[in-house]
């Protein structure tokens, strides 16, 4: 019997670990804002973040391995394995730290115990877009917020009323965070699996002549270790939603919302094509950082919204997150590869 899906544990656990992490990111100001139960939350963002990881994750997946190329399944446990550990770390803390970036940070430290080079081109477009996401994030709430303020303003509805439209938007508005999480992030779950699909699965034939192949069947798996990662989310929840801004629940919508755009605008191959077509560069396809989006967005709108008073030493304490976190799962990466091949004498390298 072929046992290699075992080594897929790795990646489930960081799953389990990115759920653990981002639910905070699509729910965050809806529950800590109460508008919206922790159970709900956690459930319409499980169904969600599987269906965007299975119908639109195959850009951001593919594109991963082009900044490592790791031949082995072991190899590929070990980095899943040293980035889930990292976001764990953070985690317990109460930090919402980047796990696209942490992930990134493992396979720097395959590739120092490989003694292969890092390829440039494709870490600059990650770093760019890693730059770019917590002001694009805070850019669009704005432009999202004060229109909608405006209008609410104007039309002067009635409290009860505002307030069951508002829950019903925070539910749209997380069921749509969760589908582009899904779909931008499951990168960073399978991401190094995806060149090993063929090992691990057998092509299923479905009826009509469809083929579930390997590689969804990998995005499956991590969607759903993603789902259930969420239901642990409440203590980063509240640092998301609650600590680092008060804020009112139109504009815990408009988070979510602006959020959400940041993470689909580097997932969907359908818009980048559109892009191209126009003559424009299109946008890289790569995991980005739901933690940063939702922060600049929170940040971006507290900044705007009298009485909305930014917590800056709690986020001095996340921003500190998104440096240490992948440099841990770099370290913990080189060493555990490190002790496999020379201590246990595992076939970490081709």
């Amino acid at each position: 019997m072929d046992w290699s899906w075992l080594f897929l544990a790795g990646g489930l656990f960081l799953g389990w670990s990115l759920g653990g992490n981002d639910g905070a990111n699509i729910f965050g100001t809806a529950v800590g804002t109460r508008m919206v139960r922790f159970g709900t939350a956690a459930f319409i963002a499980g169904v969600f973040v599987t269906l965007g990881a299975v119908l639109s994750g195959a850009g951001t997946a593919g594109n991963l391995g082009k900044l490592g190329s790791i031949e082995t399944l072991i190899g590929a446990f070990l980095i899943a394995v040293s980035a889930a550990y990292a976001v764990y770390l953070m985690n317990r803390r109460g930090l919402p730290v980047s796990t696209s970036q942490t992930i990134v940070g493992a396979i720097f430290g395959w590739n120092l115990f490989a003694g292969r080079p890092i390829d440039v081109g494709a870490f600059g477009k990650f770093l760019g877009a890693w730059v770019v996401t917590p002001f694009l994030a805070a850019a669009i709430a704005v432009m999202l917020y004060l229109p909608l303020r405006a209008f609410l303003r104007r039309v002067r509805l009635h409290l009860l009323t505002l307030d069951l439209l508002t829950r019903y938007a925070l539910i749209v508005a997380g069921a749509f965070g969760a589908y582009s999480l899904g779909a931008n992030n499951i990168a960073n779950v399978v991401g190094v699996f995806m060149p090993l699909a063929d090992r691990i699965f057998r092509p299923i034939e479905l009826p009509g002549g469809l083929v579930f192949t390997p590689e969804r069947q990998l995005l499956l798996l991590g969607g759903l270790s993603i789902a259930v990662g969420i239901y642990s989310s409440y203590r980063v929840m509240m640092t998301v939603g609650r600590d680092l801004a008060r804020l009112n629940p139109l504009a815990a919508w408009v988070v979510v919302v602006s959020q959400s755009l940041v993470l689909l605008f580097f997932a969907s191959q359908s818009f980048a094509r559109f892009i191209a077509s126009l003559g424009l560069p299109p946008p890289p396809l790569v995991p980005v950082s739901s933690s940063q989006a939702v922060v600049g967005a929170v940040v971006g709108l507290g900044l705007l919204i009298p009485g909305s008073r930014v917590e800056w030493r709690l986020f001095g304490r996340v921003a500190s997150g998104w440096v240490l976190a992948p440099a841990t799962a770099a370290l913990l990466s080189l060493v555990a590869l490190y002790v496999a091949e020379n201590v246990f004498n595992l076939p970490v390298l081709p």
